[in-house]
Parts: structure tokens; C-alpha cells; sequence
């Protein structure tokens, strides 16, 4: 039977897959995932992100709190779709404030590295002057040193080097938005190192 949250008769299937994967039968959770997978997909998670990777990571996160939390669901005359999308709904507005907050990271790190980025050939768009751009350089690569080598890695695949995000999760073989996290994570570790090393005195002894 083609699913249809309007059809009573796909309710009452969908009422005997909901009471079924509770007690772990896990076909009956994957017919619910064939089911609404490709609606949700194209409905709630593209539309809201607007980007297919992140969309793939949203869905499989959707299922996996959906299965966590299959027991909290009331079965009533309503179809579990609307749960589904509104945990759809969720996700990815964790996924755009996690982004917001990587953005923010990525402008202060940017903020902090441009001198050592910018063309030596165009002196006058220098901020620093150049000794104290290259004790400003020391001192960056000394901090990315004290992290452990996948937030550094990850730090200067994206900033320094300027790769996009789907070129870096491809090449650490992560998704999209397991990447957004491991971003911000390696920059509050570099945050966090560079304050302790600059009230220690890092850019005097540098």
C-alpha cells in the first residue's frame, strides 16, 4: 500500500509499524523509513538547507531521534509524518545555528590570520608591520601545534588553505555537517590555546 498520511486505511498499517518497531522489530521501522525518507527529504530538509549533504545528515539524524524516541510518540488519528517533519524541522535549524556559529569562529580566526595571508607584493595593504606579522605567524602555527592533529588539520584545510566545505569532508571522509561541528570544535580548542598563550606571554617570547 502506498503510503498516505490522508488514508485511513495506511493509518492503521502505519499504527501497526509504529507498535511493532516499539518492541524492536527493525523492519518495521525501516518500512516507516521507506515511507517518509524521500518526502522528508524533499520537502522539509532540502527546502530549509538547501544543500543535499547537509540534507542526507539531517535525514539520518531525523531517523535516528525518531527510533530514540518511537515510545514518546502518541498514537492517535494522526499520522506519524508530522512528528517526523517536525523533528525534520528541527534538525535543521540545529544545523543552521551550528553554522551561524562556525561562521562567527571562521570571521575572528580570519580576522586573526589575514596579515599572514595577505600578498607581500602589496605592502600598503599590510595591516602589520612585517616583523610583527611574522611573531604574529610564530605564534598562530605554535598554538595550532598544541592541537590534536585532526582539529589542526581541519583548521588548516578550511582557513589557511581556503578549501570549501564539501572539498574538506571529503577528504577527512566525514559528512558535510559532521565537519561543521569538528570546525568549531577545532576553533574553540585554538581559542581557548591562543588566550592562554597570549596572557602567558606568547607574543613577547615569540
Amino acid at each position: 500500500m502506498e503510503p498516505d498520511p490522508k488514508n485511513p486505511k495506511w493509518l492503521k498499517q502505519e499504527r501497526r509499524l509504529i507498535k511493532k518497531a516499539r518492541r524492536g522489530d527493525r523492519e518495521a521501522f525501516a518500512a516507516l523509513y521507506r515511507a517518509y525518507a524521500r518526502p522528508l527529504y524533499a520537502r522539509v530538509l532540502m527546502p530549509n538547507l538547501g544543500d543535499p549533504g547537509a540534507a542526507q545528515d539531517a535525514l539520518a539524524d531525523t531517523f535516528h531521534t525518531a527510533l530514540e524516541r518511537l515510545t514518546q510518540f502518541e498514537i492517535k488519528d494522526v499520522s506519524i509524518w508530522h512528528w517526523l517533519a517536525r523533528i525534520g524541522k528541527n534538525k535543521a535549524m540545529d544545523m543552521h545555528r551550528a553554522r551561524a556559529r562556525t561562521t562567527r569562529a571562521l570571521c575572528n580566526f580570519r580576522n586573526l590570520t589575514e596579515p599572514l595571508t595577505r600578498n607581500p607584493a602589496e605592502p600598503d595593504r599590510l595591516i602589520f608591520a612585517k616583523d610583527e606579522a611574522e611573531r604574529l605567524r610564530r605564534l598562530v602555527q605554535a598554538t595550532l601545534e598544541t592541537l590534536n592533529p585532526r582539529y589542526r588539520e581541519v583548521i588548516r584545510m578550511r582557513f589557511l588553505e581556503d578549501k570549501p566545505r564539501k572539498e574538506c569532508a571529503e577528504l577527512l571522509a566525514v559528512k558535510i555537517g559532521t565537519l561543521d561541528v569538528l570546525v568549531l570544535r577545532a576553533l574553540r580548542a585554538f581559542r581557548k590555546k591562543w588566550t592562554a598563550m597570549v596572557e602567558a606571554g606568547g607574543t613577547k617570547h615569540e
